[in-house]
């Protein structure tokens, strides 16, 4: 059986692929959580210093940020990768696989590492634009909330940028493929715990007893009717309760119960109609139980709204790559949150999805202990960023 065709991808980098995967492989072997990313920096910071860049770190924690500047134009962009692995213990057999049992790259972010420093080293050997390219390796995507840190430690203010723009990996899309979603392109996330309180007897007396489980129940059911009876029909938004937690023994009605909630949102205004109703309507089913309900709503990212201008940039760049046939077509907005969100909100950008492959050549879904990042997608990407970065910063007349 013959061996696929490379994916497109320029020659130079193509070049140094096998070190760029080899690069990937060390990553996702030594995974590190949010906020922990120490090695990764290290090593990134490392390659970047090594290949002429400027390199600043500390923001975030463990976030690096390389500057590479050339020409003289003071147009500045800032392109993105993510660091953080995940806490799950790896199934994958991988040669390469997790070292560090209950962690793991499970999402794709070495290999976004991986393809942001292919770029950075092509970019400082070719210097090919007039302008300033800041390279932001961010930590914590995965629910800490990274971005928003590095900002609140002043990423704009040392390093300005007239646009951003992140890339994630995509299983399910042809690999090299690309997806981009003009607008609200990914969902706002937010956590929702509900703390029922009850009076707690013996489950054999239950009419001395305020039962916090039942009550706890007919919230789970009602807080169904928020979308389906207050969320516009062409809207979009989502509550989940992950968790019931409530008593350990058969016979026993026990104080309390509480529900953990995910609750996503494709539109600003939705996410505050939940936040409202889910208060409103856990209140209320709890009274009329004879119990009480605390809610603890809790918002993490933001509705993630890709600026269409810069959408459409990204768009005919692949275009005049690869034909429409690079792009998805009919490409639909993912309910999954992206902290990168929080850049969008001070900073015009986008954010583009590049195709992980379809079943055995591009694996599981993201947060599953048996995915892997596919290595032949690497170069693409890598190739992605550079035209990116020489199309934008592009010398002007």
């Amino acid at each position: 059986m013959n061996a696929p065709l490379p994916l497109p991808a320029l020659d130079a980098i193509r070049a140094h692929e096998a070190e760029m995967v080899a690069i990937r492989h060390e990553i996702h072997a030594n995974p590190e959580l949010a906020y922990q990313e120490h090695a990764t920096s290290d090593l990134v910071a490392e390659r970047l210093q090594r290949w002429g860049w400027e390199v600043h770190r500390g923001l975030g924690g463990t976030g690096v940020v390389g500057t590479l500047r050339a020409g003289t134009s003071n147009r500045r962009i800032g392109l993105r990768a993510d660091m953080d692995a995940l806490p799950i213990a790896e199934t994958s057999g991988k040669p390469w696989a997790s070292k560090v049992f209950g962690k793991m790259h499970a999402c794709g972010h070495d290999g976004h590492t991986a393809m942001l420093l292919s770029a950075a080293r092509h970019l400082a050997a070719t210097r090919n634009f007039d302008g300033i390219v800041h390279a932001v390796f961010q930590p914590a995507e995965e629910g800490l909330a990274g971005a928003l840190k590095m900002l609140e430690d002043g990423f704009l203010e040392l390093f300005p940028c007239d646009a951003m723009f992140g890339m994630h990996n995509m299983p399910g899309v042809p690999e090299g493929q690309f997806m981009a979603v003009p607008g609200f392109a990914m969902a706002s996330g937010d956590t929702c715990i509900i703390t029922v309180k009850g009076t707690g007897g013996h489950g054999a007396i239950p009419q001395t007893a305020v039962d916090p489980v039942l009550a706890g129940a007919s919230i789970v059911m009602a807080l169904q009717s928020i979308v389906s009876r207050n969320v516009p029909p062409l809207h979009t938004g989502i509550i989940t309760v992950g968790a019931f937690l409530a008593g350990d023994a058969p016979n026993v009605i026990p104080g309390t119960a509480e529900l953990r909630l995910t609750v996503r949102a494709m539109q600003p205004e939705v996410r505050d109609l939940l936040e409202k109703r889910i208060a409103e309507v856990a209140q209320a089913q709890a009274i009329s139980y004879g119990a009480t309900a605390e809610v603890n709503y809790i918002r993490r990212y933001p509705v993630l709204n890709n600026t269409p201008e810069h959408t459409e940039f990204c768009k005919q760049l692949v275009r005049d790559w690869l034909g429409e046939a690079g792009l998805v077509a009919k490409a639909e907005a993912v309910t999954a949150s992206e902290d990168f969100a929080f850049f969008l909100e001070r900073v015009p950008g986008c954010f583009i999805n590049i195709g992980n492959g379809i079943g055995s050549e591009g694996g599981c879904m993201v947060h599953n202990a048996a995915y892997d990042f596919n290595d032949r997608v690497l170069s693409t990407g890598a190739t992605y960023w550079v035209k990116l970065a020489e199309r934008w910063l592009a010398p002007q007349p």
